[in-house]
């Protein structure tokens, strides 16, 4: 096994800044309800490649699924009582949707825990570094459709920003990224870390779209 090293320099910033924040830097109200709930964790991995340089793991819900078909999300789920900790959860969730090895990931730093109502989940987002990247692909079909390493600074222009209206009346966050849609939980969660790692640039906050018609766009 090889010896760890730092972050590199691009890192510095957004791991510095999640020792101080809060969950609003997220959520408006993340605050979970006074009734039972569960527990989950997403890895926020970030990796580096020579072409695109810094990026981040998503995947692809499959459209088979009972909740939230078809979504893009970071690898993570339910925690389990023999997982190590919100760590432990994200690390083996991570390896059974994408194949991810935890020998090449360094976690970084827990993020507040956020609560999700459509789900009834509490979430800690494990923020985490690509020492030794593996080789990714969906595990299982019928759990995970795509899996994809979406560079920062796609994610971070200007052309790939809006924001999407679902038919309830929620508005929030959403991001146009190669074959996907990126909207609701994890759209929060990125354009967060946009902001808390220096690579926020001006977009159009106003540019509000439809989500059944942003999600035709894609397909």
């Amino acid at each position: 096994m090889t010896e760890a090293t730092e972050p590199p320099d691009w890192m510095q910033g957004l791991t510095k800044a999640t020792g101080e924040i809060d969950a609003r830097t997220f959520m408006r109200d993340p605050r979970p309800p006074a009734r039972a709930y569960r527990k989950a964790s997403v890895l926020m991995l970030f990796g580096e490649s020579e072409e695109h340089g810094p990026d981040i793991l998503l995947l692809r819900r499959s459209d088979t699924l009972g909740s939230h078909p078809g979504q893009v999300a970071f690898p993570g789920g339910a925690c389990d009582d023999t997982d190590d900790g919100p760590v432990g959860t994200a690390l083996r969730e991570a390896y059974e949707e994408t194949g991810v090895l935890e020998s090449g990931v360094r976690p970084l730093a827990l993020l507040p825990e956020l609560y999700v109502p459509v789900s009834g989940f509490v979430v800690t987002p494990v923020l985490a570094y690509w020492e030794q990247p593996s080789p990714v692909a969906p595990v299982d079909p019928a759990e995970t459709a795509a899996v994809a390493r979406v560079p920062v600074a796609h994610l971070a222009d200007p052309a790939n920003r809006f924001r999407v209206r679902h038919p309830a009346g929620y508005v929030g966050a959403a991001f146009s990224a190669p074959g996907m849609l990126v909207w609701g939980f994890t759209a929060g969660l990125i354009n967060g870390l946009i902001a808390l790692g220096g690579w926020e640039q001006p977009w159009d906050a106003t540019d509000v779209r439809d989500l059944e018609l942003a999600l035709r766009a894609t397909q």
